[in-house]
């Protein structure tokens, strides 16, 4: 049976695993520090469509299709899909993902997506209403401008503590434990546990500052997660968060050491390795629903799986934002989700 840990995390007895996952992304984060890694780089950012939001739609489609290919299912074999983007009313997803004719549920957490979906399809798993789940997030640079900033015609300056969101999509095939053993198939990771994020709100407006506005949502959610598992930021190799950029990791260490902890020597933020700052001028570091799913499936998942590293924290961070919220004048909250990925000793 689950068990219920602390105040506000899961750990799994029958413990779910990532069999599969597939990364696709745009010209600019092909350019950068994990180039190499990624399964698919556009060649150019409209990926065959006629606008942004047809482009990111492409881009969730291609990822999909590239995973379940990589896990050797078809559509038809998934039971359930997880899916979100930061588009309103997650269109990117409903457009691009309806040919697969898998059972949906549409996630939305912002930036946290990755990992609020990851949750909820180990749920899924661990709880038997599921033996085979997929996967998929996804953001785009110019659709998210157009949204929630300034067309890109606009062409305007962009501060130093701004993100640069994130042209990509991450697909995840997920599978029960029972199904990993018939399946007599290798795994990436399993999912240990989770916790799940609160709402915080620390009063910032600046939508051009991101960091700052999810930093302590990622603080909350990483001691509430120390607390309930009763450990220790040493007990992870690595605690990575989604999007915070330089800005947002100086808040939350700053945040963390108030809550008794320093994390500094184990602390990766995925949009500060997937671009390089200062030749590629995208600020604070990379952003959006696509920068950890990608990072995750790029760099992190590979090194779960050689051994390289034996368990992480993930924590995929969010802006609660909206256009009528942010012209209102209203502060932009934030929330982060916490997954638990383990190394597993495959059969050779």
């Amino acid at each position: 049976m689950d068990q219920m840990v602390g105040t506000g995390s899961l750990c799994f007895s029958e413990t779910p695993f990532i069999l599969e996952s597939a990364s696709v992304v745009g010209t600019k984060e092909g350019e950068g520090p994990l180039g190499s890694c990624f399964d698919v780089i556009g060649e150019d950012d409209k990926f065959g469509a006629d606008n942004w939001e047809g482009a990111e739609s492409s881009l969730q489609k291609a990822a999909l299709t590239l995973a379940l290919g990589k896990a050797d299912y078809k559509a038809e074999e998934m039971r359930y899909l997880f899916a979100g983007d930061l588009l309103g009313q997650t269109i990117a997803t409903s457009f691009g993902l309806k040919s697969f004719e898998i059972p949906l549920f549409g996630v939305y957490g912002a930036c946290s997506t990755c990992g609020e979906s990851l949750a909820l399809a180990s749920m899924t798993l661990a709880g038997g209403y599921a033996d085979r789940v997929a996967v998929v997030t996804s953001s785009h640079f110019a659709s998210a401008e157009k949204q929630f900033r300034f067309p890109l015609e606009y062409a305007n300056q962009r501060p130093v503590c701004a993100t640069w969101t994130v042209t990509g999509s991450g697909s995840f095939v997920l599978v029960s434990a029972e199904e990993q053993k018939q399946k007599k198939a290798d795994v990436l990771a399993r999912i240990a546990g989770i916790t799940t994020g609160k709402i915080v709100d620390y009063g910032i407006k600046d939508s051009m500052n991101m960091g700052a506005a999810m930093a302590p949502a990622a603080c909350e959610l990483i001691a509430t997660h120390l607390a309930d598992f009763n450990r220790k930021p040493e007990d992870y190799d690595k605690i990575v968060t989604g999007d915070l950029g330089t800005v947002g990791q100086e808040i939350l260490f700053q945040l963390m050491r108030e809550r008794g902890y320093d994390i500094t020597k184990v602390h990766e933020d995925c949009g500060m390795k997937i671009f390089d700052g200062d030749s590629q001028g995208t600020g604070a570091g990379g952003s959006g629903c696509g920068c950890s799913a990608v990072t995750l499936s790029a760099h992190y998942l590979p090194m779960l799986k050689s051994g390289e590293l034996k368990r992480i924290l993930f924590v995929p961070t969010g802006a609660l934002l909206s256009p009528v919220s942010f012209n209102e004048g209203q502060t932009i909250p934030g929330i982060a989700h916490g997954i638990v990925l383990e190394h597993v000793e495959n059969k050779k």
